[in-house]
């Protein structure tokens, strides 16, 4: 494999961990599951490719005494060993790993998002290898065999971390979450890992279309309990019970309508009519109050969305 096709590898496969890692912040379905497994697999081949463009490329640049491109590679290459050996250590490791307050997972992440942008940073000079068409005569088998022998190594990785991970009694949801005892109250997290925000529950108000609620005459609209999965985007996912208000009774759904729920801190998403039909505002959760950190005085619960569209600290519904 010449240089420039092992360069437009290395950029399809970034860019395509990027965009499954973006997908699997929001696929909770387990049809979804595709997107979690691929990821895997192009982890594996990445790595591998990664290092063949680290012994190929390395001592060339030593040699012509390019001190600013290796250095910049070098930061590329451990930024991606440092993501890649991340989502590895999480598969294999058995249990939850983490690091201070974040875990393992969540450092896979950021350390991916960070290294997407390097790595066009890095290609920008020879960014004519990585979109040249290229020769008429066809892919050689060199390359072909090349690049069958990085996804046999991206299989191999995936595979063998997951073996392993179920010969230490691992268990992990389809998303690679690792299971929490059910019925607790969640961990308290976020995904920018910020605090929550100040909020006067007697001055918190709803507002919904041209109307407001307080929080009492919320909950008169009628609430019922519902037994949900939130699975957290950190690597954790809890199955309890939360006790709140139909989203649909506080604002009805045209069939082909869409509903916004936002946060107190701006953010926000956005259900179609189906998802808007399972969801709750909650109040409480576990059998108790819901606490602050955990999205008092009401947050969103949508069965088969990720904890990122979870909206804590809602204070708006408004039809989209």
């Amino acid at each position: 494999m010449s240089h420039a096709t092992l360069d437009r590898v290395l950029a399809l496969l970034v860019l395509s961990m990027a965009a499954t890692g973006l997908l699997a912040l929001k696929a909770g379905e387990s049809d979804a599951s595709w997107v979690f497994t691929l990821h895997g697999l192009l982890g594996g081949s990445l790595l591998a490719a990664t290092a063949w463009k680290l012994r190929r490329s390395v001592p060339r640049a030593v040699g012509a005494k390019r001190w600013g491109r290796l250095g910049l590679a070098l930061v590329v290459a451990l930024l991606a060993i440092g993501a890649l050996t991340g989502g590895f250590l999480w598969v294999a490791a058995g249990e939850a790993l983490t690091i201070g307050s974040w875990t393992v997972l969540t450092l896979h992440a950021w350390l991916g998002l960070i290294l997407v942008p390097l790595v066009l940073i890095h290609l920008l000079p020879n960014r004519w290898r990585v979109v040249a068409i290229p020769p008429r005569n066809g892919v050689s088998r060199r390359t072909l065999l090349a690049t069958g022998g990085l996804a046999v190594a991206g299989i191999a990785a995936f595979g063998v971390s997951s073996l392993v991970d179920r010969l230490r009694g691992g268990t992990r949801r389809f998303t690679g979450s690792r299971w929490l005892p059910s019925g607790g109250i969640p961990p308290s997290t976020t995904f920018y890992g910020e605090g929550p925000p100040l909020i006067d529950p007697d001055a918190w108000r709803l507002t919904v279309g041209d109307r407001t609620l307080d929080l009492a005459e919320l909950r008169a609209i009628g609430e019922v309990d519902l037994t949900a999965v939130l699975d957290c985007t950190s690597g954790w996912a809890l199955e309890t019970a939360w006790r709140g208000v139909p989203l649909a009774a506080v604002i009805p759904v045209p069939a082909r309508g869409s509903i916004r729920v936002r946060s107190v801190t701006g953010w926000s998403t956005i259900l179609t009519a189906d998802e808007a039909a399972s969801a709750l505002l909650a109040t409480g959760v576990a059998g108790g109050p819901l606490p602050t950190a955990n999205g008092a005085p009401c947050r969103l619960v949508v069965p088969g969305r990720r904890g990122l569209d979870w909206v804590k600290w809602v204070d708006e519904v408004s039809l989209v």
